[in-house]
């Protein structure tokens, strides 16, 4: 089975927001659809990992927050790449509450749901959540997709993302045909790739915020 295939799917890039007692949380996450439009009905998929997911089962409320290709990139690492149990993500977040739950106001809207029903896979909880609020924000740039975060931004899902797929080692015809190489830093937290050489000593991760420290030196 070629699962190379599901990187050609489109998907959004969403911050999921949701109550840990008095205190917002949230994760980023790719795998959210409308079902159907009357009633608005809306299926989002989160990681059994994710502590996020413990929370919308307490809570029974979710909202997403559609970014924008604009928005700050950061974001995804803040929400994507940190836990919630021990990190308060939205500390530094620009953000408003909408029906008990945070929505990230760098976006271009929000959508809140209450959770109707749930669906177990083996790795992730399928919530399935009937629209009680949704909101647009002025937005000067697009939703961004995946495609674009993975393409324009050189971000990774995270491992427990929908659509966490292993990147592929090159092949030994690729490598034969490479005409030189060059060197890259590779983010060991988030993925994120800086192209030259060397790696300033002040760089920041755009994606997940680390500092140097977090990159591994490699030639290709």
């Amino acid at each position: 089975m070629n699962t190379a295939v599901f990187r050609n799917m489109s998907y959004g890039v969403y911050i999921v927001g949701t109550m840990d007692g008095d205190r917002p949380t949230g994760c980023t996450a790719n795998s959210i659809m409308q079902i159907t439009s009357s009633p608005a009905t809306i299926a989002a998929s989160i990681n059994h990992d994710n502590y996020t997911n413990g929370c919308i089962k307490k809570t029974g409320l979710f909202s997403f927050s559609i970014l924008a290709e604009n928005s700050r990139s950061d974001l995804i690492g803040t929400f994507g790449f940190q836990s919630g149990k021990d990190t308060d993500k939205f500390q530094d977040v620009d953000y408003e509450m909408a029906e008990g739950v945070p929505v990230v106001k760098d976006s271009c809207g929000y959508v809140v749901c209450r959770v109707i029903d749930t669906m177990e896979t083996s790795t992730h909880t399928v919530f399935l959540g009937e629209v009680i609020a949704a909101e647009t924000y002025p937005a000067s740039a697009p939703e961004m997709t995946y495609s674009y975060y993975h393409k324009v931004i050189k971000g990774k899902s995270p491992k427990n993302a929908p659509t966490y797929l292993p990147e592929e080692p090159a092949t030994p015809k690729e490598e034969s045909e490479a005409t030189g190489s060059r060197v890259q830093y590779v983010c060991q937290v988030c993925g994120y790739v800086y192209d030259g050489d060397p790696l300033p000593p002040d760089f920041v991760c755009p994606v997940c915020k680390q500092g140097p420290d977090k990159f591994k030196r490699v030639e290709v």
